[in-house]
C-alpha cells in the first residue's frame, strides 16, 4: 500500500535536491545586477553576484576578483551565453586566493554587500566598478572532460563489435 506513494515522494525529493545552489550561496538578496548598481550608485545592498574571473589580485591582507557578471541560475551558478552579461564588478576577500586556482574565465559566485566603487580603465575606456564585501566566494567546479559516447566502448572494441565493422548497427 505504501508502494506507490515511495516513487512521487523520491521524485519531489530529487527534483528538489536539484533547485537549490549550494549552502554558501543560499540565501535572500537583492535583485540588483551590477550594471543596475553602477547606474544607480546603490551602496550596501546585499546581493548574490557571479560570473567568469577576468583577474585575481592578492595583496598582504585580502584578494580581490575582477569579475565579468553573468546572470545566474536559480541555484546562483552563472549562466554562460557569450551576448549576455550584466557589467563587470569587484569582489574583495580578505585572506588568500590562490591565482593559479583562481584562473582566468572560471566560473565563480560572490555574496556580500557593496561597499562603494572603483574608476579603472578598460583600455581607453573609464569603468565604473561596483565593489563587493565578499562573505562568500564559491569556486564552481570546472565540467568534466566526458567522451563522445557514440564512440565510447564498446563500440570501437573489435572484440564485443566484430559482425557489424566496428560501428553500432543502426
Amino acid at each position: 500500500m505504501r508502494m506507490p506513494l515511495l516513487f512521487p515522494t523520491l521524485l519531489a525529493l530529487g527534483l528538489g535536491a536539484c533547485a537549490t545552489g549550494p549552502a554558501p550561496i543560499r540565501g535572500e538578496f537583492s535583485a540588483q545586477s551590477p550594471d543596475q548598481a553602477r547606474e544607480q550608485g546603490s551602496a550596501n545592498a546585499s546581493v548574490r553576484w557571479g560570473g567568469s574571473l577576468i583577474a585575481v589580485e592578492p595583496d598582504p591582507t585580502r584578494t580581490c576578483f575582477v569579475v565579468l557578471s553573468r546572470p545566474l541560475s536559480a541555484g546562483g551558478k552563472p549562466i554562460i551565453k557569450r551576448e549576455t552579461t550584466d557589467g563587470r564588478f569587484i569582489a574583495c576577500r580578505g585572506g588568500f586566493y590562490d591565482p593559479a586556482l583562481f584562473a582566468e574565465g572560471r566560473d565563480v559566485t560572490f555574496t556580500g554587500r557593496v561597499e562603494g566603487f572603483e574608476e579603472r580603465q578598460i583600455g581607453a575606456f573609464s569603468y565604473r566598478y561596483p565593489k563587493l564585501a565578499a562573505d562568500v566566494v564559491y569556486l564552481w567546479p570546472e565540467p568534466a572532460n566526458v567522451p563522445d559516447p557514440r564512440y565510447a566502448f564498446p563500440y570501437r572494441s573489435p572484440a564485443f563489435a566484430p559482425w557489424w565493422g566496428y560501428r553500432p548497427f543502426w
